[in-house]
C-alpha cells in the first residue's frame, strides 16, 4: 500500500482523545467467542512470565494470566484500574505524544486488541513499538469490524476488513524494524470477526 496522505488521518472529531474517553466507555468491540480467540492467540505468541504492554488498553485486556507484569497504556484511569490483568496502569495519548515513554527494549510483547483505527500517527507509533521491544519480540494486531466511528480515522472507515488488513501490514512496512508478517483469521457464521497480524522485532547482528 502506497504512504497515505495526511487527510487519512483525520476523523469526525478532532477534539483530544483525553476528552472523548475523560468518562469511562466500557465497550468491548469484540463478543466473547472473539475475545476467546485473540486470548488464545495472545497465549500461543507472548511468553510465560514475559513484560507485556497493552497498548491504548481499557477495562478489558483478552490476555491470559501468565505474565510477570502487564502494563496497561491508555486514556482512562477509571478503565485500567478495573482491569485485571494489569499490574500498572499509565495515561497517555499516543496520538499527542510520539515517544512512548518507555525505556529501550523492555517489552517481551506489545499487543493493541481493536483499538489501531484510532491511530491518527501510525508510522511513529509502530517505530515507537519497535524501540520499546526486546529483539525477537512480537507486536500483535487484532481487530474487528466496530469502532467509535467520530474517533477512528478516515483510511479506517472509508474501508473494509480486506482493506484494514492492508493497511495494517503497511504500519509494519513502514517501521522497517519487523520482520515477516503473520496473519489470521476468526470469521464465524454467527458473531463478530477478529483478525490479526503480528511480526517479531528483527535481531540486527553487530559486526
Amino acid at each position: 500500500m502506497n504512504t497515505l496522505l495526511p487527510e487519512f488521518f483525520r476523523r469526525v472529531d478532532e477534539q483530544p482523545d483525553g476528552l472523548f474517553y475523560r468518562e469511562p466507555r466500557r465497550v468491548m468491540h469484540i463478543d466473547e467467542q472473539a475475545s476467546g480467540a485473540a486470548r488464545a492467540l495472545y497465549d500461543e505468541l507472548l511468553p510465560a512470565r514475559g513484560q507485556i504492554l497493552d497498548l491504548m488498553s481499557s477495562y478489558h485486556s483478552h490476555l491470559p494470566n501468565k505474565f510477570s507484569r502487564v502494563v496497561g497504556l491508555g486514556l482512562n484511569l477509571q478503565e485500567l484500574e478495573e482491569n485485571p490483568a494489569l499490574h500498572e496502569a499509565v495515561i497517555y495519548d499516543l496520538n499527542l505524544n510520539a515517544q512512548l515513554p518507555f525505556d529501550d527494549e523492555q517489552f517481551d510483547g506489545v499487543v493493541c486488541t481493536v483499538s489501531i483505527q484510532y491511530m491518527t500517527r501510525p508510522d511513529d507509533t509502530f517505530k515507537e513499538v519497535a524501540r520499546i521491544l526486546k529483539p525477537g519480540a512480537p507486536f500483535i494486531i487484532t481487530f474487528s469490524n466496530r469502532m467509535f466511528p467520530t474517533k477512528a480515522v478516515l483510511a479506517w472507515r472509508a474501508s473494509d476488513d480486506a482493506a484494514h488488513m492492508r493497511l495494517a501490514k503497511s504500519y509494519f512496512a513502514q517501521a522497517c524494524e519487523f520482520g515477516n508478517i503473520c496473519t489470521r483469521s476468526h470469521a464465524p457464521d454467527e458473531g463478530d470477526p477478529l483478525y490479526a497480524l503480528w511480526a517479531y522485532k528483527q535481531t540486527i547482528l553487530k559486526s
